[in-house]
């Protein structure tokens, strides 16, 4: 008879073979990469056509500049932003991989600068982005000066992104674009990452460098995470208490308005919203701390056992703070909608509770605390709502029943395969627009390359009619922070949140995970070489490695 040592030692050898076969199969993918056509575009534009004809680019000599007849000037503060962090990019020490089989020749013709020629008569270049924002633009490279046509300045931002990824240098260190023409746009109106600040505090200049990569893929929504039960470092001041009381520190590990008025600043010069969340009734842990009597106080029998639950829904206090609350918090962010969270509600504390249980007799609720949740949730929304704000919810409040309005935003983020497929259909069935992010959890790590899932996936890959489908306005992309610190976010956000970018920005046809491996290896040394640590795909080298530390 074997030992439990031995079956133990078996287990262990399986596991590492079983890694090892991954490993192969991952090695098998990575060894001949079949060179993209696209050189390192990322995310692929809708339409592209490029050509064996290259432009030299002196640093000395090349301009970004306006159009004639731009309705953006020079007073377009965030263009002229742009033009230096581009030109910064382009002849400040970026060299991205060189596209194959190009033209060698070193007297190529020189092209002087890229001209930016805003359409429409309002360029918005003093307002910030919303859901409803055109980020299409037309790039063309030829002869003298490139072209960069947009409607709005968020299309051409995304146009100088694109332009700066055509650029390479040769084997003498030219720098050169080949001929192209680029028609492009995104899928998908909202295209978002999530940031949780609250289980690990994220210094502000950790936000700013992660909101620049997501420039660099084309995300245009940073949800913001910003509380949660382990701490509340977002500093209000109509209740300083919640962080005085609830940030791990209440200097050091807090936003300060300051602090939250540049990060917003920042994201609108890249084209990219702040959507705070502030999730209740459950995740509230740290609010009690700032506020007393918000929360639930919990019971062991008939006696109060010294632990509190979810936001208490029964007083009428509880709503009088969140009006004021949410009144700070529509005129602190300027997106027309807050997240509200409604997610991972425990009723045990509830249940516990006498005064409660009577209030659920009077409601005639019975035993089902779903309808005490919904009347909270209810309430809730209509405060926002008078704070002119729409609001965007996780799914359980739909599941729940919960009556919302028409312009509630269903946010997806439970089950697998067919179970979140399922659920998208329900929500679109309904009538309600919904965003999704199921598949893709980065915090969760597999071993190998867990990228091309995160690629494969599609919001849209559900049961449904066309109108249904055109109810899902994009997804998001979330790490939350059990594990995740300054130290190591990322690394691991980059460049596996880029597969998320370009599934939500390319056509949907775009699903070759083999040209996708070769353009995003190359757009990972882009990164790298802006400052970027993100992580590799598989062994391979860049041109020029990290250097950060």
């Amino acid at each position: 008879m074997f030992s439990s040592n031995v079956f133990v030692l078996w287990g262990v050898l399986s596991s590492c073979w079983g890694l090892r076969q991954d490993a192969r199969v991952d090695e098998e993918l990575a060894r001949s990469p079949r060179p993209s056509k696209w050189g390192s575009l990322w995310p692929l534009p809708q339409r592209v056509a490029t050509f064996d004809v290259s432009f030299k680019l002196a640093a000395a000599s090349f301009q970004m500049l306006d159009g004639n007849g731009s309705s953006a000037g020079p007073s377009c503060s965030l263009l002229q932003d742009a033009y230096r962090r581009y030109d910064k990019y382009i002849f400040g020490g970026v060299k991205p991989e060189r596209p194959r089989a190009r033209d060698r020749r070193t007297d190529f013709p020189v092209l002087m600068g890229l001209q930016v020629l805003i359409t429409d008569p309002e360029p918005e270049c003093d307002q910030y982005p919303s859901v409803t924002s055109d980020e299409s633009y037309e790039l063309l490279v030829d002869r003298a000066f490139a072209i960069l046509k947009a409607p709005k300045v968020w299309g051409a931002l995304r146009g100088l992104e694109t332009f700066s990824q055509l650029v390479y240098e040769d084997d003498f260190g030219a720098k050169l674009v080949n001929w192209t023409q680029i028609s492009d746009y995104p899928r998908f109106a909202h295209r978002g990452l999530l940031l949780d600040t609250s289980r690990h505090f994220l210094p502000v200049k950790v936000i700013l460098a992660n909101l620049e990569t997501m420039a660099m893929n084309k995300f245009n929504v940073f949800h913001w995470h910003i509380v949660d039960d382990q701490s509340f470092p977002y500093m209000s001041r109509t209740f300083p208490d919640l962080s005085q009381k609830g940030a791990y520190h209440p200097y050091t590990h807090v936003y300060t308005p300051s602090d939250v008025k540049t990060i917003i600043e920042f994201a609108r010069l890249r084209g990219i919203r702040v959507i705070p969340e502030f999730d209740t009734p459950g995740h509230t842990q740290s609010w009690g701390k700032g506020q007393a009597g918000l929360l639930t106080p919990c019971f062991a029998g008939s006696r109060p056992s010294g632990s509190f639950g979810p936001v208490n829904p029964i007083l009428n206090s509880t709503y009088d703070f969140m009006r004021r609350l949410f009144r700070e918090v529509a005129a602190v962010f300027p997106d027309d909608y807050v997240h509200l969270g409604g997610d991972e509600v425990d009723f045990t504390c509830w249940k516990s509770n006498p005064d409660i249980r009577t209030f659920m007799e009077q409601q005639g609720f019975g035993k089902n605390y779903s309808k005490l949740e919904s009347l909270y949730i209810q309430r809730l929304l209509d405060i926002v709502s008078s704070t002119e704000k729409g609001s965007i919810i996780w799914q359980e409040v739909f599941d729940n029943g919960v009556k919302l309005k028409a312009d509630a935003l269903i946010h997806v983020w439970k089950g697998t395969g067919q179970q979140y497929r399922n659920e998208m259909a329900n929500v679109t069935a309904a009538g309600y627009r919904a965003l999704l992010s199921t598949p893709w959890y980065l915090n969760r790590i597999a071993y190998g390359q867990d990228w091309r899932g995160h690629y494969k996936a599609d919001p849209q890959d559900f049961q449904g009619t066309a109108a249904q489908k055109k109810l899902v306005i994009g997804g998001e992309a979330c790490l939350w922070g059990e594990y995740v610190d300054a130290t190591n976010l990322t690394p691991r956000l980059w460049p596996r949140a880029s597969a998320v970018a370009e599934r939500l920005w390319s056509a949907q046809n775009v699903t070759d995970v083999d040209d996708a491996y070769d353009r995003l290896s190359s757009h990972r040394c882009r990164m790298l070489e802006r400052g970027i640590p993100a992580e590799p795909l598989f062994s391979s080298f860049c041109p020029r490695e990290f250097e950060g530390i």
